[in-house]
């Protein structure tokens, strides 16, 4: 997908990562537009995401790298990553594998809308996160 030779890696110097090391990743469905996920991801999964083709994040609340879609089979294959403006921010445009990106079972992660002054849930579960993770989870 891209040149990962070590001339090439310079493109991971313009990011701009937090103090932590991450820098914030926005996987969006690259067919319908629609944001699926919000993740953060560190130096080494931002390179093997484009060197892969499949994203990769951190996760904050594990502490690991994570291949989305490891556990669930859900891997999300990257057409493109782009960077924002000011260098702190990236997109990962995806195809979503099985249609779902959410570890509850729905499409995105954002499924709840704000009506009324209450979250109301807009998305079917498409498959049982049970069925997904198996019954520990």
């Amino acid at each position: 997908m891209t040149d990962t030779s070590p001339k090439a890696a310079d493109w991971l110097t313009e990011i701009k990562w937090d103090a932590q090391g991450l820098v914030p990743v926005i996987a969006q469905d690259k067919d319908s537009g629609r944001v699926l996920m919000f993740a953060y991801a560190n130096r080494e999964a931002v390179a093997l995401t484009a060197e892969k083709g499949s994203a990769h994040y951190w996760t904050r609340s594990r502490q690991k790298l994570w291949h989305k879609g490891e556990e669930s089979g859900h891997f999300q294959r990257v057409a493109a990553i782009q960077l924002d403006c000011d260098g702190d921010v990236l997109i990962y445009q995806i195809t979503q594998e099985g249609g779902i990106a959410c570890h509850t079972g729905r499409e995105s992660c954002f499924f709840r809308t704000l009506v009324d002054g209450e979250w109301q849930t807009v998305d079917p579960v498409l498959k049982d996160p049970s069925v997904i993770y198996g019954h520990g989870h």
